[in-house]
């Protein structure tokens, strides 16, 4: 949400008080699972990558190459740290090793129950949920009842438009605790503690950001609904505009050109679209440039 939520800045009496565990207690209540499954990084991109990693390694000495279940569009470093890790990543149904997605979905903005998260994870013995856009939206975190092998992740610099805190979190399975724990004490370096105490103080203020937030966002999503048929209910402040028979990339290029940014749909695996972001007060007035350069009739918005 930055620039419109400005990062918050820990007074020195925070400073002083910065607390690892008071962090993770916090954290670990807002996701109703024990401080002990929960473990600090640095973004959740980076804790994606290293949920991957893990279970590959967990993996080793199986014959066959690991495949991982993607839905696409999906966010590209959750499909590429899916792939560095040295799993093929796969659409189709079927038994596979692991299996990631976002939800709230991005570039999409919309949810998904917990039905269709078990649908789409099908016989996955492992589940990676990024749950990046969760506090915009009504959407509860996914507990995964009766499934084991379940991983969730989350960070402050969506909602909270905290880029500069850098402070993110995994949300490792119980009967993966420990063995996560070891893994991640190597690989995972300390949490400075300016952002332990940036993220506290910002949790601490959680309602009255949280507040703003989500009228910047209820406002921008009734523009656009206003404005393009057939967009569907979004949790999160993106939308992916599905163009019929277009290039996304070339309608990308054409917005840039016109001074309108937006993200071609070939970065998150569907090429025929882009990503709006609604997280800009101004918001109002690039949905409009952005129409001025959109083909006339496209209207197919949801797949």
């Amino acid at each position: 949400m930055y620039p419109a939520v400005a990062p918050v800045r820990p007074s020195a009496r925070e400073l002083r008080a910065a607390s690892v565990p008071e962090l993770r207690r916090a954290l670990a209540a807002s996701v109703d699972v024990d401080p002990g499954r929960l473990f600090l990084t640095h973004g959740a991109t980076e804790g994606n990558g290293w949920v991957s990693w893990y279970v590959a390694r967990r993996r080793r000495g199986a014959s066959a190459r690991p495949r991982c279940r993607v839905g696409l569009p999906e966010y590209p470093p959750l499909v590429d740290g899916a792939r560095a890790a040295g799993f093929r990543t796969v659409r189709a149904p079927g038994a596979t090793d692991y299996a990631v997605l976002s939800n709230p979905r991005n570039p999409e903005g919309r949810a998904l129950d917990a039905a269709a998260i078990d649908r789409f994870a099908g016989r996955a013995r492992w589940l990676l949920v990024d749950e990046t856009f969760r506090e915009f939206g009504p959407s509860p975190t996914y507990a995964g009842a009766g499934r084991r092998g379940v991983f969730r992740t989350g960070t402050f610099t969506k909602f909270f438009g905290g880029d500069s805190i850098r402070v993110g979190f995994v949300v490792a399975p119980e009967e993966e605790t420990a063995a996560f724990g070891r893994f991640h004490d190597l690989v995972v370096d300390r949490i400075p503690t300016y952002s332990v105490a940036a993220a506290l103080a910002t949790w601490d203020r959680r309602a009255t950001i949280g507040a703003r937030v989500r009228a910047i966002f209820r406002a921008n999503v009734a523009t656009l609904r206003a404005a393009l048929p057939d967009v569907p209910e979004l949790a999160a402040p993106v939308f992916f505009d599905r163009v019929p028979g277009r290039s996304g990339r070339a309608l990308a290029e054409r917005c840039a050109a016109r001074s309108v940014l937006v993200c071609p749909g070939d970065l998150f695996g569907e090429p025929r679209g882009v990503r709006l972001g609604l997280t800009r007060r101004t918001f109002p007035a690039d949905l409009a440039a952005y129409r001025r350069v959109r083909p006339a009739g496209a209207s197919r918005t949801d797949a």
